[in-house]
């Protein structure tokens, strides 16, 4: 288990306090943002190259993508090693973050949020309330409408595995030991330790190409080799509690002490004149950046 979030230092501190000894990772995409802002040259080359090189499966490719970020941009390849890798980087990385390299989710949320935030403390509570369980029974009825082994973004991924894996070929020399010969290259595949000299399966927890190539020799199926959490079953579990609906307010048991108590204001300092901002400040990139309007002309 880890955390990650952009490199803000308050999110750093509370985390430490509320998560003592979680390990904190940094977000590839806020990383992304901050190399725009700071260096100026080569951001086609350097978008593709950096978020390649973020969720390279081995140090050869790593390194390699490094290098090549190193000629378009020097400073970039410092930036990123003062950073430290094992922050940005998943191989680096002390625990297996499998695909979770962005804060989005949590960015998704505040933007759903945004004017909800401004009401009393009741009605968002049960703004949130209600939220989590629209999302609850919409996760529900997808998983059930998904009649597959995995769950539909795995199966996808898996589908997409399987194709390429056709392409290769494969020398089996145990049981469980095959060399599979991909173009010029020739990878080890050990399927009784789970383990691909590609390390794609070891950080995806999901069979790589070199593996379904493999399996598909040895007429196996895929399933033992899949992670539990991309399981359809594993997923209506997820989702089979219910967020219960909150009855009137007439109907509440609220303690005595409860209705008496009386709460005040929170101590701080004084407001600062003019609107709370309730967007965060963008950089100079982001507001030049070139805007794509799409329309729709009926004929």
């Amino acid at each position: 288990m880890c955390v990650v979030s952009d490199r803000n230092e308050s999110i750093l501190k509370v985390t430490s306090i509320v998560y003592p000894g979680m390990l904190h990772y940094s977000c590839m995409w806020h990383i992304w943002t901050n190399i725009r802002a700071k260096f100026k040259k080569g951001h086609l080359k350097l978008s593709e190259l950096y978020f390649a090189t973020a969720r390279s499966y081995t140090l050869d490719e790593f390194n390699e993508r490094m290098s090549k970020i190193e000629e378009i941009e020097p400073r970039v390849k410092a930036y990123l090693y003062d950073i430290r890798y094992h922050r940005w980087y998943r191989v680096h990385a002390t625990v297996n973050r499998t695909w979770t390299m962005t804060s989005n989710i949590a960015k998704s949320l505040n933007a759903v949020t945004k004017y909800a935030r401004e009401l009393q403390i009741v009605e968002l509570l049960e703004y949130m309330r209600t939220l989590l369980e629209r999302w609850t029974k919409e996760k529900l009825l997808k998983a059930k409408g998904t009649f597959t082994y995995l769950g539909y973004k795995f199966n996808k991924e898996l589908d997409d595995n399987s194709t390429l894996s056709h392409k290769l070929r494969v020398r089996a020399s145990t049981d469980y030991i095959h060399t599979v010969i991909d173009g010029m290259r020739r990878y080890i595949v050990c399927l009784e330790n789970k383990k691909y000299s590609c390390e794609q399966f070891q950080l995806d927890e999901l069979p790589c190409p070199h593996a379904l190539a493999a399996l598909r020799q040895r007429d196996e199926s895929f399933k033992e080799y899949c992670s539990l959490y991309y399981i359809r079953a594993n997923f209506l579990r997820t989702y089979e509690i219910p967020v219960n609906p909150l009855p009137d307010k007439s109907k509440w048991n609220v303690p005595q002490h409860i209705i008496e108590e009386v709460v005040n204001p929170p101590k701080g300092r004084k407001r600062q004149p003019g609107r709370p901002q309730k967007e965060r400040y963008k950089t100079y990139d982001e507001i030049n950046s070139k805007k794509y309007k799409v329309s729709c002309v009926y004929l």
